[in-house]
């Protein structure tokens, strides 16, 4: 896999290229040039990926380990407010030596190009039903409103004819509550 060479998220490994024990550590920030994700939720180009990554010499080439934090952003699933969440994604992959086995992801000139890798763990991060509140309660199906913003007139549901006469026993039981108990003697 031929990639580029000056990209924001290339790594130079060059000190530890074919030295196995060796291991180098690297905290940088990058600023995304174009959208990750096609969902409801996304990381939006120009939002701040942070990285921390271990790069580690191996007889078979770099192993590559570490975290990215970002922020994506879109909308409820349920109610389709807009929303935006922290998102940690940690990811692992060995950067093979090239002219050795087929891999994914190779060393190229002795630099390592985190960017494929990032991407493919954010995005696979991302939910995919994302929610406001984890008891959001979405849109009501009548009048389109969101159900958490009540308006204060509650229609009440269509009772199945079915379960009409129990409908009734309970309003005889409500009823006999609020008159409170009949027979009472004081002493």
């Amino acid at each position: 896999m031929k990639t580029r060479l000056n990209g924001p998220f290339v790594v130079p490994a060059r000190d530890i290229v074919r030295h196995p024990g060796e291991m180098r550590e690297h905290a940088f920030s990058v600023k995304l040039k174009e959208q990750w994700g096609e969902g409801i939720v996304s990381f939006e180009a120009g939002s701040e990926i942070a990285l921390e990554v271990r790069l580690e010499a191996v007889h078979e080439g770099i192993l590559v380990s570490g975290t990215a934090d970002a922020e994506y952003k879109g909308e409820c699933g349920r109610c389709l407010i807009d929303i935006a969440a922290p998102a940690e994604v940690e990811f692992q992959e060995l950067f093979a030596y090239p002219g050795e086995e087929e891999t994914d992801f190779e060393v190229q000139d002795d630099h390592v190009d985190l960017e494929i890798l990032v991407r493919d763990a954010a995005v696979l991060a991302l939910p995919f039903q994302p929610v406001c509140q984890p008891d959001c309660p979405g849109l009501d199906p009548i009048t389109g409103e969101r159900l958490t913003e009540s308006t204060g007139s509650e229609p009440d549901a269509p009772i199945d004819p079915r379960w009409s006469a129990l409908q009734q026993i309970t309003d005889q039981g409500s009823a006999a509550e609020r008159r409170g108990p009949e027979n009472t003697e004081e002493s």
